[in-house]
C-alpha cells in the first residue's frame, strides 16, 4: 500500500508533464484516486491505499488528500516539490500511469458525472439527494467490481484488442474439434449424471 498523497502527487506531476495542469483541481484529483483504488482492487485484490473513499456530494473523495489540497478549492494544484513514488513498486507506477492514460484527459466535471453514474458512489449514497452531505465509505467490493469493468473497457479500446480477438475467433472456427472434446449422443445421459454427483 501507498500513501494516497503519493498517488495524488503522481497525478499532479503527470498533469504538468502533459501541460494539462490548469485542469488539475482537487475535484479531478479525487476522481483519479477513486479510479486508481478501483483498478488496484480489481488487479491485486487489495486496496492501493488504506484510507476509505467517501461518497461526498460531488463524487468519491479520499478525505486526507482532499484536506491536503482544500485551500486550492477549484483552482489549479501546485506541482509537488518532493520526489513522487520513489518507494512504490513498478506495478503501482504502471497502474497509476494506466489511470492517467485512461482518465486524465477528462475534466473534473466529466469525471464527477461518470462517478455519479457508477454503483460504488450510488450505493454508498443510498437515497440521499444529490446535494446532501455524506461521509459514507464506498464499499471495497463495489469498487473492485467497478475496477474489473473498467479494466475490460480499457482492454477493449487497446489497439491490439480487435486484431487479437479476430485471430483467436478465426483459429477457433477453423480448428475441428477433437473426438475427446465432443460428447457423443449416447454418452449424454452419463455426462449429465456425472454433473449431478
Amino acid at each position: 500500500m501507498i500513501n494516497p498523497l503519493s498517488a495524488a502527487e503522481y497525478f499532479i506531476v503527470r498533469a504538468y508533464e502533459d501541460k494539462t495542469d490548469a485542469d488539475m483541481t482537487n475535484m479531478k484529483l479525487q476522481k483519479l484516486l477513486y479510479y486508481a483504488q478501483s483498478l488496484h482492487l480489481a488487479l491485486y485484490d487489495e486496496p492501493l491505499f488504506e484510507e476509505d473513499m467517501q461518497a461526498w456530494r460531488y463524487g468519491p473523495v479520499c478525505p486526507s488528500a482532499y484536506d491536503y489540497y482544500c485551500d486550492y478549492a477549484s483552482n489549479q494544484l501546485p506541482i509537488p516539490t518532493c520526489e513522487t513514488l520513489s518507494d512504490a513498486s513498478l506495478g503501482v507506477k504502471k497502474l497509476l500511469e494506466e489511470v492517467w492514460s485512461n482518465f486524465g484527459m477528462h475534466s473534473a466535471y466529466s469525471l464527477r458525472d461518470m462517478t455519479h453514474e457508477e454503483l460504488p458512489w450510488k450505493i454508498a449514497r443510498g437515497g440521499l439527494p444529490r446535494q446532501a452531505s455524506s461521509q459514507e465509505p464506498l464499499s471495497l467490493i463495489e469498487m473492485k467490481k467497478l475496477g474489473r469493468s473498467k479494466l475490460a473497457e480499457i482492454e477493449q479500446i487497446h489497439p491490439v484488442y480487435e486484431p487479437v480477438m479476430e485471430r483467436a475467433l478465426a483459429n477457433a472456427l477453423s480448428t475441428k474439434p477433437r473426438e475427446n472434446d465432443c460428447i457423443k449422443k449416447e454418452n449424454v445421459r452419463d455426462w449429465l449424471e456425472s454433473l449431478l454427483d
